[in-house]
């Protein structure tokens, strides 16, 4: 159900007079029948520099080896993607990208948008893209 109610308000809102709808709808916690409830930040990361090679698997492993697994210790997923997106300049870009999935308590806002802008700065991206859910999470 909560992934039917992110899906909803990733897509937007119109009113019924064909005017988008700016107000932010605040999501309930789920009761978790198992486990406690976490948030699974979901960052894609492309691949492609806008001048130059690809970013590399060497580069990719030691940006999650320096910059990644020092603020998530607890642990991560990162899953080979491939994905597209209209950039700045109007032009659909298609290019492989990594996927990192991060399960964690509310307190990790900082470590996140660090990440985005490290990764930013140094592979020269325009963007990393971030989706945020409420999940509940049992080990």
């Amino acid at each position: 159900m909560g992934v039917i109610a992110v899906g909803a308000l990733l897509t937007g809102c119109v009113d019924s007079s064909g005017h988008a709808n700016t107000s932010v709808a605040k999501v309930a916690p789920p009761v978790c029948v198992k486990g406690e409830a976490m948030t699974q930040t979901t960052l894609y990361f492309g691949l492609n520099r806008p001048h130059g090679p690809v970013i590399s698997s060497t580069e990719w492993q030691s940006f999650v080896d320096n910059d990644v697994t020092s603020r998530f210790k607890d642990g991560l997923t990162v899953i080979e993607a491939k994905g597209q997106w209209l950039g700045n300049d109007g032009k659909v870009a298609k290019e492989n990208s990594r996927t990192l999935v991060l399960i964690h308590k509310d307190d990790k806002e900082s470590a996140i948008e660090d990440l985005r802008s490290r990764y930013k700065q140094q592979f020269a991206q325009e963007s990393v893209m971030r989706v945020d859910a409420v999940v509940c999470v049992d080990f």
